[in-house]
């Protein structure tokens, strides 16, 4: 597809595309490597559920390359009594970053929130990825110091 850079809803052929950024992203913030299948696991939450409550918007570039993706949940806030809606995943291969598709990506999620009746998105960063705060700070994101913990409950 020719035209100008956008964001779109993934497609179950974009999967193994997503896969793919998912490794670079999980390189990028140096975490482990997703385990093998995620493109099917993937799809069980995205497109083999009646109402599924994973979401996933792609980037894509004028060429019709998928440069960038980003995941988001409704969630629930206790505090707050209320829903919201909760961005996982924001990634842009390297070289795809100042274009203007992340700014694309983050317009796209706040839809999905409006669309959802939700009224915040919240997300997170890693403390060293300067480059994101700056992105999340001039969009006028607030940021929250917390600590995130993981709990194994099953090998």
């Amino acid at each position: 597809m020719n035209g100008a850079p956008h964001v779109r809803h993934a497609r179950p052929a974009d999967l193994p595309r997503i896969a793919e950024l998912a490794v670079e992203h999980a390189a990028y913030e140096k975490d482990a490597s997703p385990s093998p299948g995620l493109a099917e696991r993937l799809a069980v939450l995205l497109f083999d559920a009646p109402d599924p409550r994973l979401r996933c918007l792609v980037a894509e570039r004028a060429d019709g390359e998928v440069v960038g993706y980003a995941t988001c949940m409704p969630e629930l806030s206790t505090w707050e009594g209320r829903e919201y809606l909760h961005m996982d995943c924001l990634f842009l291969r390297d070289g795809n970053r100042g274009l203007g598709l992340g700014a694309l990506l983050m317009d796209a999620v706040a839809a999905e929130a409006q669309q959802l009746g939700l009224t915040e998105v919240q997300w997170q960063t890693p403390a060293w990825n300067e480059g994101a705060i700056r992105f999340y700070d001039r969009l006028g994101g607030r940021a929250k110091e917390k600590i995130r913990y993981t709990l194994p409950v099953m090998d």
